[in-house]
């Protein structure tokens, strides 16, 4: 893979080959080898393009990938150099993007917070926050031990579990329907439709509306029969969210909360069970998990890529010459290791909080707390209801895949005491 200077000289910026008109074929973030090695492409990309990269994303879609740590603060605290609103996308606003695109679950404008900026993100982002810290001190940690031990009790006879599939995958969804006065026999639905969404593909559009569709029920049940949730904070909030507003943050909550989530105890799960030492001093309390979760964060943020920013005009980032309407996307797991802040990954990051993983500036996730609890407490219960866990198998037998956005833990195999 070659790359296009704009005007000659070494150290020219250099534009995106194909969304610019020039001649070299960018690296697609999605395929075969995107799904297994996602890691090696950041480190060639970096090694050929430097801190920002050309890259195509599903349907060949171009985009610039965000590689360097400092390149990625910058583009997470400028608003007014990169838009969240994707309206401004030139792609998109000339017509080489279609509406039925599954980029468009993740990257296309909705009326919700994190796709505005300045007062418009404020007034929602305020109703988001508010409600979040509200339902956080409304006994989020009660709900994950009464899920997590509900979960455990259909495999603890058993004296072997699969925790991606018969735990961490499903127990964030299932105290979401409690936080969100949802049914309990929604969990299950709407954790398969999220992944997908995520995962992107022909099946995202489908499970994206059937999301809306039980959101949007929830919403009107609501309106009739208000309680102590979210749905109902945000119907009564003073923002005065419309219809549109309501279930596009309900969306956007549901979504981002799951599947982060999920994916971070499948990690943070991986890591004490390939480490005796962490294991050993959880157990006994020497060891608090919210060190394993730093440093899970550190390195295999539950969103490797972050979507979506847009530049705002034209301008220069990480020797590269952006143009007004570009897409990026944020490498949140290749800033996260860039060799310019750590040279050495295997240094201790314990008591540095200043990964990218909860993204940056104003729109840095909200939930952190509700996060930490759900993975603390889910932890918590399941060493001490399954006595003598252990892996079932060796560490380099455990496997991943990934699409664009995240990297997904495929089984976590265990036996312990029936």
């Amino acid at each position: 893979m070659t790359d296009q200077p704009l005007n000659d000289g070494p150290d020219a910026p250099r534009g995106c080959p194909v969304a610019h008109g020039g001649g070299a074929d960018p690296t697609r973030l999605y395929g075969p080898e995107a799904a297994v090695d996602p890691i090696g492409i950041y480190g060639r990309l970096r090694k050929e393009h430097g801190p920002v990269a050309p890259v195509l994303l599903e349907g060949d879609v171009p985009a610039w990938l965000v590689l360097g740590y400092r390149e990625n603060r910058r583009v997470l605290d400028n608003p007014r150099q990169f838009s969240r609103d994707s309206r401004i996308w030139r792609d998109w606003k000339e017509g080489r993007v279609e509406s039925t695109s599954p980029l468009m679950q993740m990257v296309g404008w909705r009326p919700d917070c994190v796709s505005q900026d300045g007062e418009p993100h404020r007034r929602l982002r305020s109703a988001v926050t508010d409600n979040l810290q509200a339902v956080s001190g409304r006994g989020i940690r009660r709900h994950v031990t009464h899920f997590a031990n509900k979960q455990i009790d259909a495999f603890a006879e058993a004296g072997s579990a699969d925790l991606v599939t018969e735990y961490a995958e499903y127990l964030p969804m299932l105290v979401l329907t409690r936080v969100f006065g949802l049914a309990e026999s929604e969990g299950r639905r709407l954790a398969e439709s999220s992944a997908q969404v995520i995962k992107g593909g022909a099946e995202a559009l489908a499970h994206n509306d059937r999301i809306m569709q039980i959101l949007g029920e929830l919403t009107e049940r609501k309106r009739v029969e208000p309680g102590s949730d979210f749905t109902t904070g945000l119907l009564e909030h003073h923002a005065d969210l419309d219809e549109d507003e309501i279930v596009n943050h309900l969306r956007l909550v549901l979504i981002t909360a799951h599947t982060t989530t999920s994916n971070l105890l499948a990690r943070v799960l991986q890591l004490v069970l390939t480490d005796a030492g962490r294991l050993s001093g959880l157990v006994s309390g020497q060891l608090n998990i919210s060190a394993v979760v730093e440093e899970v964060m550190w390195n295999t943020p539950p969103l490797a890529v972050l979507p979506g920013r847009f530049a705002t005009a034209d301008m220069e980032l990480g020797g590269h010459r952006l143009q007004e309407g570009d897409l990026l996307v944020l490498g949140l797991t290749a800033g996260n290791i860039d060799p310019e802040i750590r040279p050495d990954v295997g240094v201790s990051v314990h008591g540095n909080q200043s990964h990218l993983a909860f993204s940056g500036g104003p729109h840095e996730c909200p939930g952190q707390n509700i996060g930490q609890a759900i993975i603390e407490t889910a932890v918590d219960v399941l060493l001490h209801r399954l006595p003598g866990l252990r892996l079932a198998v060796t560490p380099e037998e455990l496997t991943a895949t990934a699409s664009t956005w995240e990297a997904r833990l495929d089984r976590l195999p265990v036996q312990f005491a029936a």
